[in-house]
């Protein structure tokens, strides 16, 4: 069994171990083949990474946003972001490449030096956007990108991330669950083909209008039948009630006024 120790620091080349030596499960990520010991998350850090996936995994243009995936851009690395948007296949095995969005949660006990690297060696292989959301007050966003230099957004402000999500995301709703909720809903909604629950409300609020005005035609128009045709409506009336089509409810209640029997109101 490969014993792994965390000596990152005290190598300039690479590593002897491979993403092969590892299993799922194992604490390591791995750096050009040296072993990087990862901590177990705290309790704000497993809360938040939580509704941040929440949020990104229902964006409408997003298929595949998962927590704590391993992925391998080459032999000797492994790199597992706590939110990963793109490129996670559903099959077994470390995921090849690296997603084209990813989001690391950093709080108390943060190496930033492990930190860093990992921002590095993903943007390097191809990730184009890092997200680093840091929980210790002021709370803010850092967003990284290659050949770029580092912007920080405050809460308020927007994150963006062209061609991976549709919908620009505030700082607060990659940390705050009562924000990342009502964004949740809205793109779950559009997801629908809605833009917001006032869209939904009104449609249902149209379609209650309309079936009140169905349903009060083909009453008159049943009414109308009785009295001109005592012996006969009962044979027409599930059809009456079952039109949705109100023009066709008008003709047959002009044509019960003065037609001379049932069929002929019915054509």
């Amino acid at each position: 069994m490969v014993k792994f120790t965390d000596r990152l620091a005290e190598y300039d080349g690479p590593g002897p171990f491979r993403a092969s030596d590892l299993r799922s499960g194992d604490r390591y990520e791995l750096s050009r083949g040296h072993a990087i010991y990862c901590a177990p998350t705290g309790g704000d850090g497993s809360r938040v990474t939580t509704t941040g996936a929440q949020l990104l995994g229902t964006d409408p243009e997003v298929t595949e946003a998962v927590i704590d995936p391993g992925y391998s851009s080459g032999p000797g690395n492994l790199r597992s972001p706590d939110i990963a948007v793109g490129n996670v296949p559903d099959r077994p095995g470390w995921i090849a490449g690296v997603p084209p969005l990813a989001v690391a949660y950093a709080s108390v006990g943060q190496d930033e030096a492990k930190l860093q690297a990992k921002i590095t060696d993903l943007l390097s292989a191809g990730t184009r956007w890092v997200w680093v959301v840091r929980l210790l007050s002021p709370r803010r966003v850092e967003v990284h990108e290659a050949n770029q230099p580092i912007r920080t957004l405050v809460p308020g402000e927007k994150l963006l991330a062209p061609g991976v999500l549709r919908n620009p995301v505030l700082v607060e709703e990659l940390y705050d669950r009562a924000a990342s909720n009502r964004a949740t809903l809205r793109n779950l909604l559009q997801r629908e083909g809605y833009e917001s629950l006032e869209e939904v409300r009104a449609e249902g609020h149209d379609k209650g209008h309309n079936e009140g005005l169905l349903e009060g035609r083909a009453r008159s128009v049943l009414q109308l039948l009785g009295k001109r045709f005592p012996e006969g409506p009962r044979e027409a009336e599930d059809r009456i009630l079952a039109c949705r089509d109100l023009a066709l409810l008008d003709r047959w209640f002009l044509r019960a006024i003065d037609a001379k029997n049932l069929a002929d109101v019915m054509g």
